[in-house]
């Protein structure tokens, strides 16, 4: 049963008084019997006592280099300048920063600002214990304590488990690429005007449209033919001005013979490429109902029908129809009933004869100038062919149409706009510039308005299809002004009334407007200068607007197609790629837009650029699109666009931005995605400078994301190309990345592996060979100690390809590895007294009666480094991390699976077999603690067995293989001490004679009763496995369990280089024609948002939201609860505020600084969270722990904003889980051994922590005799600092603000004084051995005074100040034993 005391909520009067002088509370909680605390709470003793002032006449000792007032100087540098602070305000003063989110200060200092609304009472003699009020009011370190706060383990390794959100992102199939690309290669223009007769049906007005091809054809001089000619070739001629490449043939009032004659000759020569089918039917009639097109005899005195369905046969598909007549839309309605019709036909042959070569039928495309009953129009002001004119010459009749519809005077005529300057191809020219301003907007028009598969097929595919189309969208527009509805196959929307046809017109009125001076300058007058139109410019700025907006519901730009078209010019350029790339930053969806619309063609282009300023933005865009689709290789080596990105590596290369190391990281990535099976890309790419280049930059310190992709491009460089690897060699590239073993971020650490793994596997296996790779392998066996699971992992892909490479010698070393493992369970039988573990040497003892030929096998792999290895494996199948442990499970079951089918099986079964019979026997003759099991992963033959831990009691029928490993304390540190091949020696047991063991005038440690040196809940009764209910352990985000019924195979396959296209950090570039520059802040995912802020940073986001809705609910706890400390010391503590049972025996509890959290570790391995205001368990979860360890320690971290909770377990393991308050969300966030040499003692301080959130620094000691000190931001601990005693620390406490002082308490009651700042084996600066017995706590206050507190025992309390070498005070807060102390970190009030 547990109870919660709530803290004083009034604010009675106090007399002001000296801050030395504050009362402290000891609230004594008296341990109950285990029936009676089950049905009853514990009794609450509350005592004050006033602490005495200290005495004045006491002189502080003098400060040196060694002993410091918690402030040393090392080197004659001050103190203050090796802080390091994360920390935004001090004391209760807030600071205001617009646009950035910093945290509630928690950890700094006393409040020395009153509230208007909470007054506290003034303080005449404010002064902070260890002199840290000199400190606290340097302007330094106020700056400091207003820096950026970091929240920890919240990277995307952390929550992607560095695993990449597809299988293979790089290689999913392109959709934007026209797999089927087709091209018209024909055309057929069939005219039939027959000039001079009209046909029966059609009645024409007078004045009526007469116009064909621009050609008056009653007004020429010469015959009918020569006329015809005429039209014929000027309808040539607007047809080569879309697509020049085609090959046209022109048929004037052709016959049915002719007709048929040149569609089969057509389709014969296009074979499966597209034909365009052009017909005018001015001069014939109208088209039947039933869809029949009319030509004419040989004598043309007769007119003849044609069938669609002659024509679909002779013509086939796919085909392009253009129908400029009367009643067009008879012929499109029964269009596809003779296709249907075709296939049919078809169908039946095939069925006949399923190998007939058949004509196809149904990729067909259909233009038609008006519908089923409609007439084309008659007006004299417009031609005769409006139809055709609008589908090849659009600019003509938009002008003409523009006068014509325009409701203004004008003094412009008809003939006046044939007269604009330029050509069509001139950009610069004001007619160029019109049709560049047309296919901008018709290409906007239909991407905003077609569903993206019909604007792909008909404006992407094909160039004559994507021009006639977009001069469709016009004639809709003209036609319907006019009576009539141009029809399409496939359909399209209506598109007549889209705003952007109002841009077009005031384009038009622009250029019209200007176009008298024009004239004017061309017959002789002033000159005049063009000019040119903003359409360009302000659509950039439209399109700047919608990305200012953050593209809600990834809706597309409509302004996309413009910026394509502006790329063509290089006025606006630079400016459209820079909104290009601020677009395609939006993610994949906006990239995969972008290269629908059709960007690509214009980046490869742009890479021929010599243009410097293009260079930054050119790098970001392609590494955009690699990120998206890798298969842009084969592109890539078209004009060697490679050697952009190749020569931007180079150190040399300049760049017109700052950072020019993150967009050299970029040319890496490019150069690593160009290459990655992609054996043309490595083999134009080998070269020493190569290698040279990405080696020298692994020294860049300042660039850990170009170090990354270094790392990364040597690596693709390298996979299976052999001839990369020598070259490598000789450059002496393995041993520089072996160095990249101890680099402070874990990325640039897998990469280096990434590439170290890819260097293996040469093909002719040499000596030499041998000894490069075993010295590779042996230089990174350091990284097993790694923090980061996501190294470890690829450290284990290392492992499987070198034992897969040199899996005889590892068949060798796994059964020798039997051989010892039975010699120690024979050992430890022979003697049972003797203690098995490592560090007594028994296992250097073998047995007399250890056979000859086992002797000579162990001697084969000894000292070798696949024996080290192999021992490495087998330790990391008991990692605290799931996916690491299954890992190295997989690669420790294939090589057993190997070892019984090889020569050695029948000699390795027995082996098993013994050594089941002996664990048995072990395990029913000493069941509590658990026994040393086998020192080996091994796994069933057929069936491989799962992680989970096995019983105790093993069936007679079980074998060796289907044993699993028993995860044990003791077995993780046997396999530390065989595998880490530490040449350290424990520390001989205290004796009455060791030195340290005296104090200065005082009796011998070693006199003092033994149970003094022994934790007050030594003899504490654990929860009976009987009666202990397992909750369930949290697993890695995305875990996938093993299947049990696949076999084992290596090498594993990693997923690192595929995360890592995923993740990128901190780029930024400068456009110099801008006024600002643009900054790419912190990619972090290469498909996800770079240059603008994450959800998290983005004001109005919901995550920013909650963060600030998080930052004013602590400023309001903050502004709360500040003013009680200065109460609490003259309060009451009887409030009580819940009752809830654990169901388990409670051994360790961390309430959240702001939640309403409580977090209880029990006496085994789970973790029970609590909400304390409502007595409700929202969550229970099991910790992992291995059989024969517990919890020692439990700190909620990043309390500021989203908290985790962090455990640390006896046997040396540190995991961290978020989302710890809800049962069904937990997960395991990080996992690793924190301490690799724990002392096996009976003392059981196990391991001992503390968490430093302002440096993010793991401080981890306990039956060991360092304090290791872990960067959380590396996850690799930094240094060690001896703990120069050989009694075990027993607890541990930081100055959690500054960070370099750190205060341990021993198991033989001495207190020593560390300061980081100085080098670790003179870091101890001071050493008090007042107490006498194992030191129960030790304590720093984060806040109010500072004060420094420790406990004992024997129920001592005493205050400290790190100048004085005496207490300042002794409290007796307990009578008998004190089983433990929390200190309030604010309030001068603690609890015993």
């Amino acid at each position: 049963m547990i109870a919660v005391t709530s803290p004083p909520t009034a604010l009675p009067p106090h007399p002001n008084h000296h801050e030395n002088l504050h009362h402290y509370v000891s609230a004594q909680i008296r341990q109950l019997s285990p029936e009676h605390s089950r049905a009853s709470m514990g009794r609450t003793l509350v005592r004050q006592d006033n602490a005495q002032a200290v005495d004045p006449n006491q002189k502080p000792i003098r400060r040196t280099a060694t002993e410091a007032p918690g402030r040393p100087v090392p080197n004659g540098v001050p103190a203050t300048e090796h802080d390091e602070v994360g920390t935004t305000t001090h004391g209760g003063d807030r600071v205001t920063r617009p646009g950035t989110l910093v945290r509630s200060n928690t950890d700094v200092g006393p409040r020395r600002r009153s509230s208007p609304d909470n007054p506290e009472p003034a303080e005449d003699n404010w002064e902070l214990r260890h002199g840290y009020d000199e400190q606290y009011n340097s302007a330094e370190y106020l700056n400091q304590l207003r820096s950026a706060f970091y929240m920890y383990y919240t990277d995307k390794r952390h929550e992607t488990g560095g695993k990449p959100r597809h299988e293979d992102p790089s290689r999913n199939t392109s959709e934007w690429r026209m797999r089927d690309r087709l091209k018209t290669v024909s055309a057929a223009l069939a005219i039939c005007l027959n000039i001079g007769v009209d046909p029966p049906d059609v009645v024409k007005t007078n004045p009526t449209a007469k116009l064909e091809c621009w050609i008056d054809p009653t007004a020429g001089v010469g015959t009918n033919n020569k006329t015809m000619e005429q039209i014929g070739k000027k309808l040539q001629e607007q047809y080569e001005g879309l697509s020049i490449r085609v090959r046209y043939k022109q048929y004037l009032d052709p016959s049915v013979e002719e007709t048929k004659k040149f569609c089969t000759s057509l389709r014969r020569n296009a074979k499966d490429e597209r034909i365009l089918f052009h017909y005018n039917g001015h001069g014939v009639p109208l088209p039947t109902p039933s869809g029949e097109i009319w030509v004419f005899n040989r004598n043309y005195t007769q007119y003849i029908p044609v069938s669609l369905y002659d024509l679909q046969m002779w013509l086939g598909a796919p085909s392009l129809f253009v129908f400029d007549c009367s009643n067009a839309g008879n012929i499109i309605a029964n269009f596809d009933r003779f296709v249907a019709k075709h296939e049919e036909e078809n169908a039946e042959v095939r069925k006949n004869d399923p190998d007939a070569q058949l004509q196809t039928y149904g990729d067909n495309i259909q233009l038609a100038a008006c519908g089923k009953l409609e007439s084309l129009p008659t007006s004299p002001d417009l031609p005769a062919d409006l139809f055709t004119c609008c589908l090849t010459t659009p600019i003509d009749i938009s002008l003409r149409f523009f006068l014509l519809e325009n409701p203004l005077p004008c003094d412009l005529s008809l003939k006046d706009v044939t007269r604009i300057p330029g050509r069509l191809a001139e950009r610069r020219s004001p007619l160029g510039e019109l049709n560049w301003i047309f296919t901008a907007i018709t290409d906007t028009i239909a991407w905003n308005l077609l569903p993206r598969a019909t604007f792909k097929k008909l404006f992407r595919q094909d160039l004559m299809v994507a021009a006639l189309f977009r001069n469709f969208l016009l004639s809709e527009r003209i036609m319907r002004a006019n009576g009539c509805h141009p029809m399409s196959v496939p359909s399209l929307p209506e598109t007549h009334n889209h705003p952007l046809w109002q841009a077009w017109d005031l384009t038009i009125e622009m250029v019209l407007t200007q176009l008298p001076a024009m004239i004017a300058a061309e017959e002789g007058g002033p000159p005049y200068e063009y000019r040119h139109s903003d359409f360009f410019t302000e659509q950039l700025t439209a399109f700047e607007v919608y990305l200012s907006q953050g593209a809600p519901n990834q809706e597309a730009p409509s302004q996309l197609p413009i910026v394509l078209q502006v790329l063509l010019s290089q006025v606006h350029r630079l400016r459209a790629l820079i909104l290009l790339s601020r677009f395609l930053d939006m993610g994949a969806w906006a990239v995969n837009l972008a290269l629908t619309i059709g960007i690509f063609p214009y980046v490869l282009k742009l890479l021929q650029s010599a243009a410097v300023e293009l260079k930054p933005v050119m790098i970001f865009i392609w590494a955009r699109i690699l990120a998206v689709d890798g298969a842009c290789q084969a592109d890539l080596i078209k004009d060697n666009g490679y050697q952009y990105f190749l020569n931007m590596l180079n150190p040399n290369a300049q760049l017109p931005v700052a950072n020019t190391g993150e967009h050299r990281a970029m040319s890496a990535f490019i150069v690593a995605m160009f290459c990655r099976g992609f054996s043309q890309g490595q083999t134009v790419c080998l070269s020493p400078d190569l290698i040279e280049t990405c080696i020298g930059h692994l020294q860049d310190t300042d660039n850990p994301l170009l170090r990354q992709w270094s790392c990364l491009c040597i690596s693709m460089l390298w996979e299976n190309y052999p001839e990369a690897k020598w070259v490598g060699i000789r450059c002496q590239a393995h041993q520089r990345l072996c160095e990249m073993a101890l680099d402070e971020i874990p990325e640039v650490r897998a990469a280096a592996l990434h590439a170290l793994t890819n260097f293996l596997g040469i093909p002719d296996l040499t000596a030499q060979v041998a000894h490069y790779e075993e010295s590779v392998a042996s230089t990174i066996m350091i990284m097993t100690n790694d923090g980061n699971s996501m190294v470890r992992r690829e450290l284990l892909v290392f492992f499987s390809t070198f034992v897969k490479r040199y899996q005889n010698k590892f068949l060798v070393a796994a059964f020798e590895q039997l051989v010892k493992e039975k010699e120690l369970l024979m050992h430890s039988e022979a003697n049972p007294n003797a203690n098995a573990n490592p560090q007594n040497g028994s296992l250097s003892k073998r047995p007399s009666q250890q056979n000859s030929r086992d002797d000579k096998a162990t001697k084969v792999s000894k000292d070798s480094v696949q024996s080290t290895i192999w021992m490495h494996l087998l330790i990391m199948t008991i990692d605290p991390h799931p996916e690491v442990a299954q890992d190295a499970k997989v690669v420790v079951d294939y090589i057993h699976e190997k070892l019984l089918d090889s020569p050695l099986g029948p000699r390795a079964q027995p082996l098993m077999d013994e050594i089941v019979r002996l664990s048995k026997r072990a395990a029913a003759a000493k069941p509590q603690p658990p026994s040393r099991q086998p020192s080996v992963a091994p796994v069933a033959r057929r069936t491989p067995v799962s992680g989970s831990p096995a019983p105790p009691a093993l069936p007679k029928n079980e074998s060796y293989l289907s044993m699993g490993m028993r995860r044990t304390a003791s077995m993780a540190a046997a396999l530390k001490h065989l595998t880490f091949g530490t040449t350290e020696q424990p520390t001989p047991p205290a004796t009455s004679t060791t030195p340290h063991q005296r104090v200065p005038g005082g009796p011998l440690r070693s006199r003092v009763p033994p149970e003094w040196s022994k934790p007050p809940d030594v003899h504490d009764p654990t929860s009976k496995p009987s009666t202990y209910v397992k909750a369930k352990a949290p697993k890695p985000k995305g875990f996938a369990k093993r299947d049990p019924n696949s076999p084992p195979s290596i090498p594993l396959k990693s997923g690192f280089f595929d995360w890592s296209i995923e993740v990128l950090h901190f780029i930024e570039f400068n456009a110099n024609h801008l006024s600002k520059c643009h900054r790419l802040t912190t990619l972090q995912y290469f498909g996800e948002p770079q240059m603008r802020p994450v959800d998290a940073e983005e004001p109005g986001s919901d995550d920013y939201n909650q963060k600030l809705w998080r930052r004013s609910r602590n400023e309001k706890v903050l502004a709360c609860t500040q003013p009680l400390k200065g109460v609490a010391g003259t309060s009451k503590w009887d409030m009580p505020m819940g009752f809830f049972n654990n169901g388990t025996q409670p051994s360790k509890m961390c309430f959240h600084q702001f939640e309403n959290h409580l977090a209880i570790a029990d006496d085994r391995d789970s973790i029970c969270i609590w909400d304390w205001s409502k007595s409700t368990r929202l969550s229970r979860f099991s910790n992992a722990n291995p059989p024969g360890s517990r919890i020692n320690e439990a700190r909620f971290i990043n309390e500021d904003d989203q908290a985790l909770l962090l455990t640390g377990s006896s046997d040396g393991i540190v995991r961290i889980f978020r989302n710890y308050e809800s049962e069904s969300s937990v997960e395991l966030v990080s996992a690793f051994r924190a301490l690799t040499n724990l002392v096996d003692s009976t003392k059981n301080a196990g391991l001992v922590l503390d968490w430093q959130q302002g440096q993010g620094k793991l401080l981890v000691t306990g039956d060991v005799r360092v304090i290791r000190v872990w960067n959380a931001g590396k996850e690799i601990y930094d240094v060690e600092i001896p703990t120069r005693s050989s009694s075990p620390i027993t607890s541990l406490t930081t100055d959690a603000v500054a960070g370099a002082v750190v205060i341990a308490g021993y198991g033989d009651g001495a207190i020593r004084v560390f300061d980081q700042r100085n080098r670790p084996q003179m870091a101890m600066v001071r050493v008090w051995r007042k107490h006498n017995q194992w030191i129960t706590n030790v304590h720093m206050q984060r806040g109010g005074l500072r004060e420094l507190v420790s406990g004992c025992r024997n129920g001592e309390v005493k205050l400290w100040d790190l100048r004085w070498r005496e207490e300042i005070k002794t409290i007796r807060a307990v009578e008998g034993t004190m089983r433990g102390l929390s200190v309030h970190e604010h309030a001068p009030v603690f609890a015993a």
